[in-house]
């Protein structure tokens, strides 16, 4: 229980797109602000993804309601959902932070599926939290895309490079009442401004494998930065897609990283530069003639936790 999920990432901030001619020199180069087309993973994280959020809806106080830990507490238990479960869920289904959707069978059209689920940690220093208290709710919400890269396999710069997301529930007052203590991670594909992709079982490993990457990938419409521009998923009409990971964050433990001042706009575009030139080198049939772009966190982004930036190639 609490408030919404913050809108599903994709990195957006800044690009840069740079042709250089035949003899090698740079004679294109465009830097602008381009706003997240859903969001931050996130997700995320356009993409990313890692996601990655740039903003979140305020957090409800806890409740003093039925819901209480009082209560909960003299229920009997109830069993967390079970994982490989299939659900047809809308973009606001999948972005609220309760569900009372069916599943469906996974032979049929869906859009999410359950990757993991388990009880709640709702005890902290011998006190009882409330099910909608934020540190429950924040639990969840840093475990979820935590496990969802060992989840579709493939390492963090495939989950980064597409465009699949986690998204996650916890029981309604109603259900804490009855006994339920939860939570429950649901993998979906963004397919554009607020809308879900069909899934296609089985998600597991699916980014270990190339036709998942080719799937799920992070793509575009048109070359970035300019007004065509939509980020897409790879199976559908593309003519650019994100190729390679640049790390801003530098080396250290998550919490290092977490840590980390933002290096400043000049800085980040910087670091993108020359892997994101031998990336567009890499993909273009002569190394003279090529086109790619690049795409970096602003300080807001950088803030929600987004420590990467995009490289951009034809496609």
């Amino acid at each position: 229980m609490g408030g919404r999920q913050p809108p599903l990432g994709v990195l957006g901030a800044h690009l840069v797109v740079t042709r250089p001619p035949r003899t090698g020199r740079a004679t294109l180069v465009v830097a602008l602000a381009a706003a997240a087309a859903l969001g931050a993973c996130s997700d995320d994280g356009s993409a990313p993804t890692e996601p990655a959020t740039s903003s979140s809806a305020p957090a409800p106080e806890p409740s003093e309601s039925p819901g209480s830990s009082e209560t909960a507490a003299s229920a009997e238990p109830v069993e967390p959902p079970p994982t490989a479960t299939c659900y047809r869920l809308s973009y606001d289904d999948a972005v609220a932070p309760t569900t009372s959707a069916e599943p469906v069978r996974c032979a049929a059209a869906h859009t999410a599926v359950t990757f993991e689920s388990g009880p709640l940690d709702t005890v902290v220093d011998g006190h009882l939290l409330a099910i909608d208290s934020q540190q429950v709710a924040d639990d969840v919400a840093e475990r979820c895309p935590a496990a969802l890269g060992d989840f579709v396999g493939g390492g963090a710069d495939a989950l980064r490079l597409s465009l699949l997301r986690s998204v996650w529930f916890t029981p309604s007052l109603e259900e804490a009442d009855a006994g339920a203590s939860w939570y429950r991670c649901d993998v979906v594909a963004l397919a554009g401004a607020e809308r879900l992709a069909e899934l296609a079982p089985p998600m597991k490993g699916v980014l270990g494998t190339e036709a998942g990457r080719d799937r799920y990938g992070l793509c575009s419409t048109a070359e970035p930065g300019t007004p065509d521009f939509t980020r897409v998923l790879c199976s559908a009409e593309h003519t650019w897609r994100a190729v390679r990971v640049v790390e801003l964050g530098g080396q250290g433990s998550g919490q290092e990283q977490g840590q980390q001042e933002y290096p400043g706009e000049d800085a980040a575009r910087s670091a993108g530069q020359e892997p994101c030139a031998a990336a567009g080198r890499e993909a273009a049939d002569d190394p003279l003639d090529f086109s790619w772009g690049y795409e970096w966190p602003d300080a807001q982004q950088w803030e929600a936790g987004q420590r990467h930036g995009l490289c951009w190639v034809p496609d």
